[in-house]
């Protein structure tokens, strides 16, 4: 899931003064854009009125449906990097002399991957705000080729690891990015919920097709080619995201607008950025924030540890699959590594249990006594009951208890769909419920759960060897069913004291304040 949809910034507030000036930064629209004048000077540097055809909110829709398709198109090639050498683990430990007999160590490159794209998120993404989503889009995505290379010709293990945590640190640049650009070009919540949908699903499934891709090319070319090829596709979508990648940061795209205008402006323009955080506190900001969210919101805490396992367990499928399949069927790593397509179908039907999410959310504004005609943020978690319970929670107890030999390969199958569906709206769900419930202050928020869920997807499948050896097939999965079944029920006390967990959350009480400022007028 990316840190964020939305662009931030640090408009200062009264929780950032009360709270240790630790809060959040507050979100900010295009249509926030302004680059504020000197009390000396009349003029103001601004868009020209509401319609200004240059605000990439006006942009056309077929423009902006463009870039979303090369956002989304960019964040599902570039995630399938982190599982499409899953399949590949048996020849990479042979030619390496690397042995999983007590300890999964074949996972490590994934796992340096997850890590890399967990400390980047903090570490780097902060530093590039003012170089603009193109630039740094472009930047990043040429040192991910780079560092792509070696993953092909590395002559010792060392060097695949290190090589895959600084990929997985610049895809994870590269998805919060592309996160980002749907949040400059789609205003308001109707327009982004299908581009949202569709990014999320784009986010999940490129992780679950990363080894039904690679295990097509290791059987018929080696585990050197699936990097090879990657290197090939990659390479020929350059030119793609070079012509069409557009900047759409509001703030940039008015910058360049302007920068022919008088020595005047231009010495305010310098002002204003000589007058921004220096490039320290704005990293040190960065980095605790998310924490100070994590351990002092109860609603942040437990949706990171809830997303977390959901997205924890996509990676977990990548080592138990092959065990499983393996075990009972006598399946090699790429026949296994097509099994992983149930997953990555359960994803697609996931998207749309996100539109129907996004229907009852906006129905529940007729209803609404707190703020009348505003949709209620914990109706964004209706669709999560039926994703979590059913689809998680039911489908690994199906992956379970149909893994026997007397069963058909597809039964077990089914039971990865269903949890592929849950997956994708219970992820898409906590990131709306958060932007909504936290508003301003979401982006520290969702950046917290994004760190716990690139720390699942690192080590949680690394318990997975151990624990379906022994506990077998049905407990192994059994046990994560349970876990699954215990979390469901966060949805439901949110939904059911929602209300008054927001009153006692001074961030979420500040954000029902702005809600409140915003509603429509019901006469």
């Amino acid at each position: 899931m990316p840190v964020s949809p939305y662009e931030l910034t640090n408009a200062p507030s009264q929780l950032d003064r009360e709270f240790s000036r630790i809060s959040a930064p507050r979100v900010q629209t295009s249509r926030d854009v302004t680059l504020r004048r000197d009390a000396s000077n009349t003029d103001s540097l601004d868009w020209y009125g509401s319609e200004d055809p240059d605000n990439p909110y006006n942009w056309p829709s077929r423009k902006k449906w463009i870039i979303t398709a090369i956002a989304i198109l960019a964040t599902f090639t570039t995630l399938l990097n982190g599982t499409i050498i899953t399949v590949a683990h048996e020849a990479i430990n042979e030619e390496f002399g690397v042995s999983d007999e007590r300890f999964p160590n074949s996972y490590w490159p994934v796992t340096s991957w997850a890590l890399g794209g967990a400390v980047c998120s903090l570490v780097v993404l902060p530093l590039m705000e003012d170089f603009g989503i193109r630039a740094g889009f472009l930047l990043t995505y040429g040192v991910f080729i780079c560092f792509v290379i070696p993953q092909a010709v590395a002559q010792n293990f060392a060097t695949l690891i290190v090589s895959r945590f600084f990929s997985g640190g610049c895809v994870s640049i590269l998805a919060n990015t592309s996160a980002s650009v749907i949040g400059n070009i789609w205003e308001d919540e109707r327009g982004r919920t299908i581009p949202m949908a569709f990014y999320v699903t784009a986010y999940l499934t490129g992780s679950s097709m990363g080894p039904v891709i690679g295990g097509i090319i290791f059987q018929s070319l080696g585990w050197r080619w699936i990097s090879y090829m990657q290197l090939i596709w990659y390479g020929g979508l350059a030119p793609v995201y070079f012509f069409f990648f557009v900047e759409t940061r509001g703030s940039v795209v008015l910058q360049r607008r302007t920068k022919n205008k008088s020595k005047t402006h231009t010495e305010h323009r310098t002002l204003e950025r000589q007058q921004e955080k220096p490039l320290l506190k704005k990293l040190s900001d960065s980095i605790r924030r998310p924490i100070y969210m994590l351990v002092t919101e109860p609603v942040v805490f437990v949706f990171t540890i809830w997303s977390a396992f959901m997205v924890g367990t996509v990676y977990l499928f990548t080592q138990s699959v092959e065990q499983v399949f393996a075990g009972l069927y006598g399946w090699n790593a790429s026949q296994a590594g097509y099994v992983q397509a149930a997953v990555v179908i359960g994803e697609c039907i996931g998207w749309v249990g996100a539109l129907i999410s996004a229907k009852l959310y906006f129905a529940s504004g007729s209803r609404n006594q707190e703020i009348p005609g505003s949709p209620i943020p914990e109706a964004r978690l209706y669709m999560s009951l039926v994703g979590s319970f059913v689809g998680v929670t039911g489908g690994m107890f199906v992956y379970g208890w149909t893994s026997y030999e007397s069963l058909p390969w597809i039964a077990p199958a089914i039971g990865l769909a269903m949890v592929g569906f849950g997956t994708n709206v219970v992820v898409i769900a906590i990131a709306d419920y958060v932007v909504d419930a936290y508003s301003k202050y979401a982006g520290s928020a969702v950046a917290a759960i994004v760190l716990g869920e690139n720390i699942f997807a690192a080590f949680l499948p690394l318990a997975a060897q151990s624990m379906y050896t022994n506990l077998g097939f049905q407990w192994g999965s059994t046990l994560l069913g349970f876990l699954a079944l215990v979390l469901s029920f966060a949805p439901v006390v949110i939904i059911l004291f929602g209300r008054r967990i927001r009153a006692r959350s001074p961030f979420m009480k500040e954000a029902t304040v702005d809600r409140a400022k915003n509603a429509p007028v019901l006469e």
